[in-house]
């Protein structure tokens, strides 16, 4: 019989969380396929993409990259959410958000590069980014998180800092340029170029610098003028792992690995869908979107159903602002170098319906307390934009 006065419930508690090398090679078996995948790609890239006018090996080619680096960049959310509860916020999203940013600039090279010069790509893209986070996943995340308790709660000067970045960013970013007369049409000028370029990276700096510094507890949930603020119990999905810190940094590299090869041969199939069969033009820049905003988007509507809506608000929140912030100014530079124009400039029905979800996106963060019907205007926004995609 077993002495109580022996056992170690902290122990046992450690040991179970501990998964052991063949834990841990069920738990990763994503990386060998993501690994093969590479591989062969890596050895027959090319023929495999000869045949794409075949309409079976393109759905079959373009599936299969796709699951691939969706399943890869799942991975990648995974081991960069065990980082955020081992170094607290903000700093796990901020490796999450500038992961997931990564991506997002490979993805879009990558098609811009193949294809013949499609300019609006980086619009299209950013604009399908902000459209699916700010509207899809806010209002999924905040119905699905309120839909068994009244209301849920955040830290109001948190959203307020996020907020106030993004709505002049997304304005000088993708409004602006449509309106300002160059001799070359709606391309952006050099000058506005490069005065974009150094505020948005400017702005985000300074704004990481408060993040995790000096007004770091705008992103918590233990404000001092939310002493009364419910802060949830940690859940089985979020409980840390028992694995070395180190080893979560390294799968995280690991995965990126294959995510930034094969996204090239992605790039591929999506050129041919919209210049050989003349799919909208917007299409590649809706695929890259959901390929990088859906890992994101289950990581949020999780924490909020999870009661954790402030890390909802900062993961959705953070992700619209670094792609504005950084995206931006990466895909600009790329621009500037490759000779390969862009058109940041939005149309009318685009901007009108950006200028709406900035507005409701304010009005829902006001108050620092949200409900299931703020969830359904977000929705409503998100099938508002999917029905100008179908049209278009």
């Amino acid at each position: 019989m077993t002495d109580p006065d022996t056992m170690d419930p902290v122990g046992d508690a450690l040991r179970k969380e501990r998964p052991g090398i063949a834990g841990l090679v069920r738990k990763e078996r994503t990386l060998p396929v993501a690994v093969l995948t590479m591989l062969a790609f890596v050895a027959y890239g090319d023929r495999l993409s000869s045949g794409l006018g075949n309409p079976v090996l393109l759905a079959v080619l373009f599936a299969w990259l796709f699951g691939v680096i969706l399943m890869a960049a799942l991975s990648v959310v995974r081991h960069a959410d065990e980082l955020a509860e081992r170094l607290g916020e903000p700093y796990g999203t901020l490796i999450l958000t500038l992961t997931i940013t990564a991506i997002e600039v490979v993805a879009i090279s990558a098609v811009m590069f193949h294809g013949d010069n499609n300019p609006t790509l980086v619009r299209d893209t950013l604009f399908a980014v902000v459209m699916i986070i700010l509207n899809g996943m806010v209002g999924l995340s905040l119905l699905l998180g309120a839909w068994r308790r009244p209301q849920q709660r955040h830290n109001l000067q948190g959203a307020n800092a996020y907020l106030g970045l993004i709505v002049p960013l997304a304005t000088l970013s993708l409004i602006l340029p449509e309106y300002e007369p160059t001799p070359s049409g709606p391309a952006i000028s050099s000058a506005h170029e490069a005065i974009l370029i150094f505020m948005s990276i400017g702005l985000y700096a300074v704004f990481l610098m408060l993040q995790t510094g000096r007004h770091k507890l705008f992103f918590t949930n233990h404000h001092p003028s939310h002493a009364t603020t419910h802060t949830p119990a940690p859940t089985p999905e979020h409980r840390p792992s028992g694995q070395p810190l180190i080893l979560h940094a390294a799968l995280l590299f690991a995965y990126m690995v294959p995510v930034v090869y094969l996204v090239d041969h992605l790039a591929r199939p999506i050129d041919y869908v919209v210049e050989t069969l003349r799919a909208p033009m917007a299409l590649g820049g809706v695929v890259m979107a959901v390929l990088v905003a859906t890992p994101e988007s289950i990581s949020a509507v999780r924490a909020a159903i999870a009661d954790h809506l402030q890390r909802s608000v900062n993961i959705f929140l953070g992700s619209v602002l670094s792609t504005i912030g950084l995206t931006i100014p990466a895909m600009l530079a790329i621009s500037h170098l490759s000779g390969h124009s862009i058109v940041l400039g939005l149309g009318r029905t685009e901007t009108i319906l950006l200028v709406l979800t900035l507005a409701v996106s304010m009005i829902t963060f006001a108050s620092g307390r949200t409900n299931v019907m703020q969830g359904f205007v977000h929705l409503m926004l998100f099938f508002t934009y999917l029905l100008l995609i179908v049209e278009g």
